[in-house]
């Protein structure tokens, strides 16, 4: 009879259908499941045994079923009766219990499981039996592993991790990026990245394409971009890595977005530019002793130390010796001649100019004059004023008419003031530092060497 006659129903079968028995139907199911499944009567005797539990094993189900418990077989002896009454003694308990204990393959072989099982009540509500899914242990602690690596990254990690949809717009942040990016972990959620960073973001979304479209880059890759906060623009640089994410369910590879992730490398990547930049600057006073080193003359002793002094570090530079003697000596006002300058408006070295002897006309306060009074570097700058307030500023203190900032450094030698030299920078260059000013001083001392020698520029 088939079930739905058993039923009670009126259905009929059709004149060449055969009967199946419930436990065909229940075989079928229980083989079409991923899960290992096994099931014990009230004596502990196998009664069901699927092909997963089949594959793990090595045990066909004509082997298993009917065997008395996995005694002699299934588990070693001295296990046998340990296991059996863990397995068993869910009968006599309410919900599911979780097991993990050793079995034994066909071949041998050791397999440690973990085990849910649940009893089976008959009709009268006694318990029947027992059912069991087991499946090995180190697919449960992979995926256990995936799952707390996952919480791990979004909770704890001390880098920066982005999942970006395939629209490039944050879908997932954890805490640490957030914090980076200046905002909190909700509100960065589905808005453009333009929003987040006002520079670099042409960079990170174009990578961010490529990974999408081509996989993952060989290698990290380091960006600088400027973060929006609430305190004003910050420049960082990252160090970035991304992964292409692909739904795992789709037989064809579905792209769910960009797993990306980044380090704040700034200061690292500072040090690393301070420590090139102090490398070059000492090399080009190296190759200007060596090349001063030629001259006969002192004042192209001079002017030979401005040029090289002058690669990567600024566009003009003016030398001002003391006008009237080889020294000031702090008495009266200070008047500067202009000894040596580079050409405004154009590359090449610099020229001897001053042969007349005439003061330049700095106003008082001027930063040339602040510098030979102090003894000392002084920095100036025309700031964030608008291009035609900057050449005014630049003008009026008888500068290059593009030069926005500047850097006056004292000429002295064996502890007399002989005059000062002047580095300036046009527009689109950064303000001098006080590494800046190291520097600076350092060529201010092989300058002053060379205008303390006799006869330096007709003056003496």
């Amino acid at each position: 009879m088939s079930a739905s006659r058993r039923s009670g129903t009126t259905d009929e079968l059709g004149p060449d259908e055969p009967e199946r028995d419930g436990s065909d139907l229940l075989a079928a199911l229980l083989d079409g499941m991923d899960a290992a499944l096994c099931a014990f009567d009230a004596e502990g005797v196998v009664t069901h045994w699927n092909r997963e539990a089949e594959r793990i094993l090595g045990w066909t189900a004509a082997e298993a079923v009917g065997r008395q418990g996995f005694a002699g077989w299934a588990v070693r002896t001295a296990d046998a009766e340990e296991v059996e009454e863990r397995l068993l003694s869910v009968m006599q308990s309410p919900g599911r219990q979780v097991h993990e204990f050793a079995l034994l393959t066909k071949d041998g072989g050791r397999v440690l499981v973990r085990t849910q099982s649940a009893a089976v009540r008959g009709p009268d509500g006694k318990p029947a039996g027992v059912y069991c899914a087991f499946s090995e242990v180190h697919a449960q602690i992979d995926l256990e592993r995936s799952i707390a690596l996952s919480e791990a990254l979004f909770e704890d990690a001390s880098w920066g991790v982005v999942l970006v949809d395939a629209d490039l717009r944050p879908a997932v942040v954890n805490a640490h990026a957030a914090r980076a990016l200046g905002t909190g972990r909700t509100s960065v959620l589905g808005r453009p990245l333009g929003d987040l960073l006002s520079q670099g973001v042409e960079e990170l979304e174009s990578a961010l394409t490529h990974v999408l479209a081509e996989g993952a880059p060989p290698a990290p890759a380091e960006m600088w971009v400027s973060v929006r906060t609430a305190e004003g623009e910050k420049r960082r640089c990252w160090r970035s890595g991304f992964l292409r994410l692909a739904s795992p369910l789709a037989e064809e590879p579905v792209p769910l977005g960009v797993g990306w992730l980044f380090q704040d490398v700034t200061e690292a990547k500072q040090t690393e530019q301070e420590a090139a930049l102090l490398r070059f600057r000492a090399n080009q006073l190296h190759r200007a002793a060596r090349a001063a080193a030629e001259c006969e003359d002192p004042a192209e002793v001079a002017t030979v130390h401005l040029d090289f002094a002058l690669a990567g570090f600024a566009d003009h530079a003016l030398i001002d010796r003391v006008a009237g003697g080889s020294a000031w000596d702090g008495e009266g006002p200070v008047r500067l001649v202009r000894a040596a300058a580079t050409p405004s408006g154009a590359p090449g070295p610099s020229v001897l100019t001053g042969k007349a002897g005439l003061p330049v006309r700095y106003a008082e306060g001027h930063p040339a004059l602040q510098c030979v009074e102090r003894a000392g570097s002084v920095r100036a700058s025309a700031g964030a004023a608008a291009a035609e307030q900057a050449r005014d500023w630049a003008v009026a203190r008888q500068w290059p008419p593009d030069s926005v900032h500047a850097l006056c450094a004292v000429l002295r030698s064996r502890g007399r003031t002989l005059g000062v030299v002047t580095f300036l920078r046009g527009p689109g260059r950064s303000q001098f530092e006080r590494a800046d000013a190291t520097y600076a001083e350092d060529v201010a001392v092989r300058i002053a060497m060379a205008l303390d020698l006799e006869g330096v520029l007709g003056l003496g």
